[in-house]
C-alpha cells in the first residue's frame, strides 16, 4: 500500500464579518502499528488567537481554537499524510482465542470492566426486528464469531442500499432497517447496534477510506469524497477488529482512522459557534481528497 495522503478543507461563508465562538476539531490520526502518522498540518483563515491540544476520554486527539478576529470566511484545511499497512481478515482470524471463535463467548475479568458500556444497546427495538436480523445470521454462519461479523459486514453491503445524507444525526437502525437505505454513519450505527445484540462490544470509527478506481472486487468504494465511518468489534485475541459495512471491508484495507468512540455524537470531525444575525449564514463547503503521493512539503503549522 502506497503512502496515503488527506486533504480536507472546510469553508463557511458569511454575509458580512462575523465574531467566532470556540471550535473543535477532531481531524488527526494516531499513530498505530497498522498506520503511521508521517505528517500532519492544520492551517485555520483567519489565524486563531490561540490553539490548544488535547485528548478525550478515548485517546482521540482535540484541538480547540480560539479567535479574536471577524471575517466574511472561517476555512480550515487539515493536510495528513500516512504510512498504511492494512490488517487483513486471514490476520485476524489467525489470532482469535480458541473461546471466542464461537458465539456465544464472555469476555474475561481483566477487560469486562472496560469493555461494558460498549456491549450495551443503545436503540430501542420493540418489534426485536434487529434481533431477528441478527439470529438468521447466526444460523447461517453456524454461530461462527468471524464469519457471522464478516456476513453481517456483507449483507449490510448486498441489502442496504447506500445515500449520501449532509443533514447531522443517526438514523436509529430499526429505521435503516425498514427503509433499507442510510449513509455510512448509518450503517455503521446499524452494525455497532447487531454486534451489541451478540454481547460483543463495538465501538464507532470515524475517519477517511482512500478509493481507487476500482477495489479488489471489481466494484467501486462507498462513501468517498466525505469523512467515512465504520466499526470496530473486540475479539479476544485479536483486539479491536475494523468493519466498514457500507463497502463490505474485513481488516483495515483503504480505511484511515482518526478517532473511536462508544457513541458517534462524539466523533464529530468540526464543530463550533459564530455570532452575527441569523441570516449572516451563506453555508458551508467541504472538500475531502485521499491520494497515493509524495513526502508531505514542510509548511507550518506543523502538528507531527
Amino acid at each position: 500500500m502506497p503512502v496515503l495522503t488527506v486533504h480536507h478543507r472546510t469553508t463557511y461563508r458569511y454575509r458580512r464579518p462575523v465574531g467566532f465562538g470556540e471550535h473543535r476539531m477532531m481531524l488527526r490520526p494516531r499513530d498505530s502499528f497498522d498506520q503511521r502518522l508521517i505528517g500532519a498540518q492544520l492551517d485555520i483563515t483567519p489565524a486563531p488567537a490561540s490553539l490548544r491540544w488535547m485528548h478525550d476520554p478515548f485517546g482521540n486527539a482535540i484541538a480547540s481554537a480560539r479567535f479574536c478576529s471577524r471575517a466574511t470566511e472561517l476555512t480550515f484545511t487539515s493536510t495528513l499524510q500516512v504510512d498504511h499497512q492494512p490488517q487483513a481478515a486471514d490476520e485476524v482470524e489467525a489470532a482469535l482465542d480458541d473461546h471466542a471463535r464461537t458465539l456465544p463467548f464472555t469476555y474475561g475479568p481483566d477487560d469486562m470492566p472496560d469493555l461494558a458500556r460498549l456491549t450495551e444497546r443503545q436503540h430501542p427495538d420493540p418489534a426485536r426486528a434487529l434481533d431477528a436480523w441478527v439470529r438468521g445470521l447466526v444460523r447461517e454462519h453456524g454461530g461462527d464469531t468471524l464469519a457471522v461479523l464478516s456476513g453481517m459486514t456483507a449483507r449490510i453491503r448486498r441489502q442496504f442500499t447506500y445515500r449520501a445524507r449532509h443533514e447531522p444525526g443517526i438514523q436509529p437502525p430499526a429505521a435503516t432497517l425498514r427503509l433499507g437505505t442510510g449513509t455510512c454513519r448509518d450503517f455503521a450505527v446499524f452494525m455497532m447496534e447487531a454486534a451489541r445484540c451478540l454481547g460483543l462490544a463495538a465501538r464507532f470509527v470515524s475517519g477517511y477510506i482512500y478509493v481507487p478506481s476500482r477495489d479488489r472486487a471489481g466494484t467501486e468504494h462507498r462513501g468517498g469524497g466525505n469523512t467515512h465511518a465504520w466499526v470496530q468489534v473486540f475479539l479476544p485475541g485479536s483486539g479491536w477488529v475494523e468493519f466498514d459495512p457500507t463497502n463490505a471491508i474485513v481488516g483495515t484495507r483503504d480505511l484511515i482512522r482518526v478517532a473511536a468512540v462508544r457513541d458517534p455524537r462524539q466523533a464529530v470531525p468540526l464543530s463550533g459557534s459564530w455570532m452575527g444575525n441569523p441570516g449572516d449564514c451563506l453555508g458551508m463547503d467541504v472538500a475531502i481528497r485521499v491520494t497515493s503521493g509524495d513526502a508531505l512539503r514542510a509548511r507550518a503549522p506543523m502538528l507531527a
